[in-house]
């Protein structure tokens, strides 16, 4: 999703986690495996500090992102899209073969549905648009996002 906003805008794409994985030579999965997601927590903090320090363009985040408090605080002063989707369409769309430390495992959609139930209140104070993906195609949710964007 995040690439095609960038096209449709004609800006640059940057992703945080990819960020991450090129600094540290190993997958976000292997972090969490060896380090611990605090401490993973913690490079993701720094990557998306950096980030927003020096690129302007569309940036994806991690999905627990907004579990740090400096991190909530440096996305006020951006807009942020929250792309909203029912946990069990994200579980369809992740897969059962998820390469995401938190969703490995059996029961996909419970975890899906306990991590938006945390983190909603934290995504929605810091999102100045709530886009909703649920049944919808990645190419028109970028185009209205995209509108939505030049009018701001």
């Amino acid at each position: 999703m995040g690439e095609l906003l960038a096209a449709r805008l004609g800006v640059p794409f940057r992703d945080t986690d990819a960020d991450i994985e090129r600094a540290q030579g190993r997958t976000v999965t292997e972090i969490f495996a060896t380090d611990g997601e605090t401490a993973f927590r913690e490079l993701e903090a720094e990557a998306v500090r950096s980030a927003l320090a020096d690129h302007e363009g569309v940036l994806a985040l991690g999905g627990g992102a907004v579990l740090t408090e400096r991190t909530r605080q440096l996305l006020t002063s951006h807009f942020v899209v929250l792309l909203d989707v029912a946990p069990d369409e994200a579980a369809r769309r992740i897969g059962a073969a998820s390469s995401r430390p938190l969703l490995s495992g059996p029961a996909v959609e419970d975890r899906l549905l306990r991590l938006a139930e945390e983190r909603s209140v934290l995504y929605r104070r810091v999102a100045v648009l709530c886009s909703h993906t649920t049944g919808r195609a990645p190419e028109p949710v970028a185009d209205s996002i995209a509108r939505l964007v030049r009018a701001s």
